[in-house]
C-alpha cells in the first residue's frame, strides 16, 4: 500500500474521444464529487444516484447530464462547459472516464468509481459503438482532422472489434482498449489508491444486486443523510426501468447521438451477455489481458465484485 498521494502522470490526448488537458478549467470546489468509470461500466447509473441524493424529491434543476458534464470529452466547446460548471451553485458532481494517472488529484474532494466484470464491458461497449448515429459519426470525423487518427466507427463484427479492444491499446502505456482507453488500467491505477478515504469503489455487479446497501454505502461516502421517507422514490427512479421511462431527464442528447436514442444506449442492464457470443480463444485472450495488466485482486474484484474483496 502506497503511502504517498496520487499523482498526474499521463495526458490523454490526441483521441477523437478524451481529451485529459480539459481539466485545466476546473476549479476546484472542496466536497466536488468526481464520478469516474472507463466506460460502460455503469456511469450514468451512478450519476443518476449521485442526483437523487443530492435532490432526494426528484426535482433536478437541469438533466443529469448537464449537471454532471463529462469534463473530458474531447468534442463539446469546452469554454461553454466551463461556464456553466462555475455557475452552479449545489454541490457539483463531475463525470469522467479518465484513469486515475490523468487526473488531478484533490484531498478535499469525493471519489466514486465504479467497476464491472471486462467481458460485460466489452459487451455493452460494442453496442454503443455500433448504435453511434449518423450525426455523431460526422462529429467523430471531424475530430479526426484535429488529432489525425481515424476513428474506426464501421466495425461490422464484433469479434473483429474484440481482437482489437484486446490486444490493441489508443495509449503507450496501456495494453489493451483500442479504440477508446484501457479499462483494465482504469481499473488497477484506482485499485492502487482505495486505502485513501477519499475514493470509494462500486461494483456494477453489487449494485444490481443490493440497489438500496450500495446507494447508502455511497451516500455515506459523500456525507449525504438520506430522508427515509424519500429513499422509496430515490430506488424506483435510479432502477433500470425508472430510468429508461425518464430518459429525458438524465440524457437527453441521447436521442442525437445513437440511432435509437436511449434504447441503445440504455441497452440491458444486465451481466454475462458474453455467454455463449465470445468464443473460447477470445475467452482466452481476455484472460491474458487481465493477468498482463491487473494484480490477482483487483483481477478478482473485477470479476465478481463484492465489498469484502476491497478490503486490504
Amino acid at each position: 500500500m502506497s503511502t504517498e498521494l496520487p499523482k498526474k502522470l499521463h495526458e490523454y490526448t490526441n483521441h477523437n474521444a478524451i481529451d485529459s488537458t480539459r481539466w485545466r478549467v476546473y476549479k476546484h470546489r472542496p466536497g466536488d464529487i468526481v464520478i469516474s468509470t472507463s466506460y460502460k461500466t455503469g456511469t450514468t447509473w451512478m450519476q443518476t444516484i449521485v442526483a437523487n441524493l443530492l435532490f432526494q424529491d426528484g426535482v433536478f434543476p437541469a438533466p443529469v447530464s448537464a449537471m454532471s458534464p463529462w469534463l473530458d470529452m474531447a468534442l463539446p466547446p469546452l469554454d461553454k462547459i466551463s461556464e456553466a460548471l462555475e455557475a452552479q451553485t449545489h454541490r457539483r458532481f463531475i463525470k469522467t472516464h479518465l484513469a486515475l494517472d490523468g487526473l488531478p488529484y484533490f484531498e478535499t474532494a469525493r471519489y466514486v468509481v465504479v467497476g464491472r466484470d471486462v467481458r460485460d464491458v466489452f459487451m455493452s461497449i460494442w453496442n454503443h459503438h455500433s448504435g453511434y448515429s449518423d450525426q455523431a459519426k460526422a462529429m467523430f470525423k471531424e475530430r479526426d482532422a484535429v488529432t489525425g487518427h481515424e476513428f474506426p466507427l464501421d466495425i461490422k463484427d464484433l469479434h473483429e472489434m474484440f481482437k482489437m479492444w484486446i490486444e490493441k491499446s489508443s495509449f503507450e502505456w496501456e495494453g489493451s482498449g483500442y479504440p477508446y482507453w484501457s479499462h483494465l488500467h482504469h481499473a488497477q491505477t484506482w485499485w492502487d489508491f482505495r486505502h485513501l478515504p477519499n475514493i470509494l469503489l462500486v461494483h456494477f455487479t453489487d449494485l444490481l444486486e443490493n440497489p438500496e446497501a450500495q446507494i447508502r454505502r455511497i451516500a455515506k461516502h459523500l456525507d449525504i443523510k438520506i430522508d427515509e421517507q424519500r429513499l422509496p422514490g430515490i430506488l424506483q427512479r435510479i432502477s433500470f426501468n425508472g430510468m429508461k421511462e425518464n430518459f429525458d431527464a438524465i440524457m437527453p442528447e441521447a436521442n442525437m447521438l445513437w440511432r435509437e436514442g436511449s434504447k441503445t444506449f440504455m441497452n440491458k442492464g444486465t451481466n454475462g451477455r458474453w455467454q455463449g457470443v465470445l468464443t473460447e480463444s477470445e475467452l482466452a485472450q481476455c484472460q491474458a489481458a487481465v493477468e498482463r495488466e491487473l494484480t490477482p485482486d483487483c483481477a478478482d474484484w473485477l470479476e465478481h465484485g463484492g465489498e469484502q474483496r476491497i478490503q486490504l
